[in-house]
């Protein structure tokens, strides 16, 4: 009996031990599951505050392109000269000739193309670039003028038939050829046996973006029924100045860059839109939404939109007649909207499953046909506010309406995403498209007799997510798009069944070596250290709303204050009190420092003649101004002449609407003009304005 009492014991101090170890284990994974989740978030919601800002940018272009003689300005020809090229040596007629006039010379040990192209070209390309060699620019200009003469014949969308063949389907690459010879690696080469669909987001954001281009194109025109690509919302000219692609042209091809970007935006609007497997599954980039027409945009001239984000022409009006027309849309839709401040958004319903929250900032979203709920073109509104002119400014609409309509619905395919509730509404997290919900989904899907859609244009931990009960797949291809280890990237493999089969990577040389604890952590401090930078890009404005719940200056708030006045600036719907304790210092008596959120920074050192919230203001859009500065940088050399230097700011400060004295931006480019030589290396002066971490 004792022995048997013993044994129990010694049972139950075991399963006691068990039990305790378990509960420990339970919530150190809920505690890294929480700051995985939350490490999501913050990348997610900045990379979306980004392309809010692109949008701005660009619609700030579209407008000085398209009316700054009607504002009786000496109109930024330069712009005009980089964004809508004229008289390009690269037409039809003239490309032969320009690219045949290059020399390649005998040094020159890469790839060497000739058309029409073989097995051999495209393995050549792949060893080539595997070495990290570059393929000369006369080969690049034959490549693309090859590519846009065979896109031309194709339709907006590609109607494919499995047969008893399985074709392949990958998501955004986004410049990271690892991943691309990652999934040729595991799944095979394009063949006529292997056929593969890639749905969008070739470029921007990695460093390899042209490679990429120049293996889909050349295995495009050696099996062009078995090779097929979509277009995505960064085959785009103007998201390429912000995102990366236009800087690694320019730097890879200094000499006949700006000659294969021209031709790339033809290339880029001849793709087509959209793909459809054997009349049940469609392939589009963005997504969908309520006025989503196949048989439409199947009729549309899709090259005429070299950028998405740049809307059919307007003209000028003034106060008089935008009172006028406002009183005739607001007939047509009911109430008007009400009007809101720089920077306000508006509420929206909640987006798709991995997020669902506002981001910063967008006074003009890129519109979408969900924003406009009558059937007709003939009831879409005429008017477009531009909050970040004066108040008496207007742009009336004086497009083609079929026109206004068929850009609409590019820009849906291209930026929409899908959300759980019912409905299609503007969505403001990006600030262009859509988000559709699943009743949106099931309309198309029954109308075009339709039993499935894939999606790409989000990024998925797993690498893909399924919505819809299963009728919307996202398949997102970039693994580690945000940090190492922050993602896995997928394609799917579909036979006759149409039964959608996911193959998941993670291109990484060092993440195998590492603890699940180590890899969120990773993460987590990238996603905090960039989070921390936003912070201090909006110093000023933090230390005014925490004021506002400050009145005796005590320097300590409550945490609920903090997180309000956090949010109430950057817009980032962020779990701002998880937050907290990875952001600012808690006071004994458990509020919360708030000057402690940006101990820990500091801007890099420029010279003594900026002022703090000047230079608070350059460090903020310092993304933008290098936008417009590599517009007028013409033949990037890096350097711009002091009156250049000024036009960019007078240029962009109209956009922002920020009121600073042009003497302190003469004091600002006299002192970065360090050789007194009238030239300015903007390189130097960005760098100038860099957050430094100072625990790092």
């Amino acid at each position: 009996v004792c022995c048997m009492l013993n044994t129990l014991r010694r049972s139950l101090v075991v399963m006691k031990a068990a039990i305790l170890i378990q509960r420990w284990y339970r919530r150190y994974m809920a505690r890294l599951e929480i700051r995985r989740r939350y490490t999501w978030s913050i990348f997610q919601s900045i990379e979306y505050a980004g392309e809010q800002d692109q949008l701005q940018l660009s619609s700030f272009f579209s407008f000085m392109l398209d009316n700054v003689t009607q504002l009786g300005v000496n109109g930024p020809d330069l712009i005009s000269h980089f964004l809508c090229p004229a008289g390009s040596a690269l037409t039809e007629e003239g490309v032969p000739v320009q690219f045949e006039k290059i020399e390649v010379p005998d040094s020159y040990s890469g790839p060497r193309l000739a058309f029409p192209l073989t097995v051999a070209h495209t393995n050549a390309l792949l060893s080539a670039f595997k070495k990290q060699q570059t393929l000369h620019a006369r080969y690049v200009l034959q490549l693309l003028h090859e590519t846009k003469k065979f896109l031309k014949q194709m339709p907006n969308i590609i109607h494919l038939s499995t047969y008893t063949k399985e074709i392949t389907i990958c998501g955004d690459l986004h410049g990271k050829l690892d991943d691309l010879l990652l999934i040729f690696y595991k799944n095979g080469l394009p063949s006529v046996e292997n056929p593969y669909i890639f749905n969008g987001d070739f470029v921007d954001r990695g460093k390899k973006s042209m490679e990429i281009i120049i293996i889909l194109f050349s295995f495009l025109l050696l099996y062009p029924n078995h090779m097929h690509l979509n277009r995505g919302n960064h085959e785009d000219y103007i998201m390429n100045l912000r995102y990366g692609f236009t800087k690694e042209v320019m730097q890879k091809y200094r000499a006949h860059g700006r000659d294969i970007l021209q031709i790339l935006q033809d290339v880029f609007s001849l793709l087509p839109v959209a793909t459809i497997v054997d009349n049940k599954v469609l392939v589009v980039h963005g997504g969908i939404s309520d006025m989503t027409d196949l048989d439409f945009l199947s009729s549309i001239e899709r090259q005429k939109f070299k950028s998405a984000l740049r809307p059919p022409k307007r003209s000028f009006y003034h106060s008089e007649e935008r009172d006028h027309y406002q009183g005739q849309c607001a007939e047509t839709r009911g109430s008007p909207a009400p009007r809101r401040r720089r920077g306000q958004l508006p509420k929206q319903n909640s987006s798709s499953s991995s997020s669902s929250s506002s981001s910063s900032s967008a006074p003009s979203p890129a519109p979408s046909s969900c924003q406009y709920r009558s059937p007709a073109p003939e009831h879409y509104p005429h008017i477009l506010e531009l909050p970040y002119l004066d108040s008496n400014v207007t742009i009336f609409r004086k497009a083609a309406q079929r026109e206004e309509l068929e850009w609409k619905q590019v820009v849906d395919l291209l930026w929409s995403d899908p959300k759980s509730l019912n409905g299609c509404s503007p969505n403001t997290f990006r600030g262009g498209g859509c988000y559709f919900g699943p009743d949106v989904t099931q309309r198309l899907l029954k109308k075009h007799r339709l039993k499935l859609l894939i999606r790409s244009h989000e990024c998925k931990q797993e690498g893909y997510e399924l919505c819809h009960d299963g009728k919307v797949i996202t398949i997102f291809s970039a693994s580690n798009y945000y940090e190492e280890g922050s993602n896995r990237g997928a394609y799917i493999k579909m036979g006759p069944d149409l039964v959608p089969r996911f193959f998941q990577y993670q291109v990484s040389k060092s993440t195998r070596k590492m603890t699940l604890q180590q890899r969120v952590s990773v993460a987590e401090g990238s996603a905090l250290k960039s989070l921390k930078e936003k912070l201090y890009a909006h110093r000023s404005d933090l230390i005014s709303a925490f004021q506002q719940y400050d009145r005796n200056l005590t320097g300590r708030i409550s945490i609920s204050d903090w997180a309000q006045a956090v949010e109430s600036v950057l817009h980032l719907d962020l779990p701002w009190r998880t937050l907290r304790s990875r952001l600012a210092r808690m006071a004994p008596d458990g509020t919360v420092e708030y000057l402690s959120c940006f101990e820990d920074l500091q801007i890099g050192e420029p010279s003594n003649e900026v002022t703090p919230n000047l230079m608070e203001t350059l460090y903020r859009y310092r993304t933008d101004l290098e936008i417009i500065f590599n517009i007028i940088d013409k033949d990037h050399s890096g350097l711009i002449s002091i009156e250049e230097f000024r036009q960019t700011w007078r240029l962009f400060s109209s956009h922002l609407g920020i009121d600073v004295d042009d003497g302190a931006i003469d004091d600002l480019a006299r002192s970065i003009d360090f050789n007194k030589d009238g030239s300015i290396d903007f390189n130097e002066f960005l760098e100038a304005f860099r957050v430094v971490h100072k625990l790092d």
